[in-house]
């Protein structure tokens, strides 16, 4: 009884030391990538430059950072994989997210590359350090209890970001109250306790979760080929799957488009001319509104169907990006932000459960490594089309002499373009999850349970 109960305490443990990660590292995602990044890169970094150069080059760098950590997931996951050193490998990409994001608090205005590429090794420690924190949740969470750990994880991550996102907007809004010289100062503060809420939380959960398995360690270039030889496997049996295939593609899409307008949000904002101070508020309502709308939207896909749940989300999408391209008033901008709060959650996690029908249980891990992959290409195409086509448009119709008022019109036109521009990755989306049929894909999955 007495070592029943020692076992219970233990794995209770390691279940929040695991979760409390979400919430260390969910300060990076609110704070630094949500929003004062893309508005000190626009104000400091990138200070003086046409809003749309700026815009087109916030963009590309997070499609190039993006990319690269796509790249690098196959590879990453095999090495975890073959070595089973998930937890040292957690806390070494942590720590290049930590030390990366300190470095960007001590970047001089006007340094746009070194910008760049500062907030490019904080993205790779923070996207890489989640391959292997997800691949952590089967070792910590019994079979019968991965949602309700996963969730945890999540609930944690929304209140941690967003707590300490309230401080650091605080400390911009009113430097004075905080003893900080202005609000400048207090955005470079801001990077500095990013850094430190998430390497100091992140120690409860090295200290918490169970070590690696010892063992003999095969070479790294061995594990580098047997995880590109188990990623085309499973390439494979996901093509002989044509449900779930047709759906990843589907997926592929539209995700793309609800990541470009959570980072791109407050730039276009900015871009729009609305006050700093408009955005951030903005960005809290989304916080705070999306995970007990994800928990709404999971009611909703049991009681009236997942696809058309996803459906719905996406049509809120769709509207929210045509509204969005016209809006002129900030209470406009406020009611968009709790919109997008209703569905964000709701559509990330409707798509992980509905993914989940069409797969063999047996080979959940492995078939959720490949879609996991895929989100992490699902963050290249949207920005990069916003910066491409905001530019293209100001080319196209800028005449060669133009005036003050001519510049500004066209700007705030290529502005409101680029934006609409996510609407071909939700239309696209859209349209191939028309042609996913949810009984065949079953069908399907059970075929290659009885092989």
């Amino acid at each position: 009884m007495d070592s029943d109960r020692t076992d219970s305490r233990a794995q209770r443990r390691t279940i929040w030391g695991w979760a409390l990660y979400d919430w260390a590292n969910s300060a990076f995602a609110t704070t630094v990538m949500g929003v004062f990044y893309p508005v000190f890169f626009k104000q400091q970094w990138s200070h003086g430059v046409d809003p749309n150069l700026s815009t087109a080059r916030l963009g590309f760098g997070h499609a190039a950072a993006s990319l690269l950590v796509a790249v690098m997931a196959p590879m990453l996951g095999a090495m975890a994989d073959q070595s089973g050193r998930r937890k040292r490998f957690l806390m070494g990409f942590t720590y290049i997210g930590v030390v990366m994001t300190l470095v960007l608090a001590f970047i001089p205005k006007g340094h746009w590359i070194m910008a760049m590429l500062g907030y490019g090794g904080a993205y790779i420690g923070f996207a890489g350090a989640i391959i292997f924190y997800d691949a952590l949740l089967p070792q910590v969470a019994p079979p019968d209890r991965l949602d309700q750990v996963s969730s945890l994880g999540y609930s944690l991550g929304y209140l941690g970001g967003g707590l300490l996102l309230l401080l650091n907007v605080a400390m911009a809004l009113k430097p004075a109250l905080f003893g900080i010289a202005d609000a400048g100062q207090a955005v470079r503060l801001s990077f500095i306790s990013v850094a430190i809420w998430w390497g100091l939380f992140a120690l409860l959960t090295f200290a918490w979760l169970p070590p690696d398995p010892v063992g003999q360690r095969p070479p790294v270039g061995r594990q580098i080929a047997a995880g590109w030889g188990q990623l085309m496997g499973t390439f494979r049996k996901v093509r002989r799957l044509k449900t779930a295939f047709l759906f990843l593609a589907a997926y592929w899409c539209y995700i793309d488009g609800v990541d470009t307008i959570i980072k791109m949000a407050v730039d276009f904002g900015m871009s729009l001319g609305f006050d700093f101070k408009d955005l951030i508020v903005a960005f809290l309502i989304v916080q705070f509104i999306a995970f007990p709308a994800a928990l709404g939207f999971g009611q909703l896909g049991r009681h009236w169907g997942v696809r058309r749940s996803i459906y719905l989300a996406l049509g809120i999408y769709i509207g929210v990006t045509i509204w969005g391209a016209s809006m002129s008033r900030v209470s406009e901008f406020y009611v968009l932000a709790a919109v997008i709060g209703l569905v964000q959650g709701g559509i990330q996690a409707l798509s992980r459960s509905y993914y989940a029908r069409f797969i063999p249980r047996e080979q959940s891990a492995e078939f959720f490594g490949f879609y996991n992959m895929l989100g992490k290409f699902a963050a290249i195409m949207g920005p990069a089309l916003m910066g491409l086509t905001g530019l293209l448009v100001k080319r196209l119709l800028l005449p060669t002499a133009p005036t003050a008022e001519q510049i500004r019109s066209v700007g705030l036109l290529a502005t409101r373009s680029s934006i609409l521009a996510v609407l071909i990755l939700f239309f696209v989306g859209a349209l191939l999850l028309h042609f996913v049929d949810e009984e065949k894909g079953k069908a399907e999955k059970e075929g290659i349970c009885h092989e």
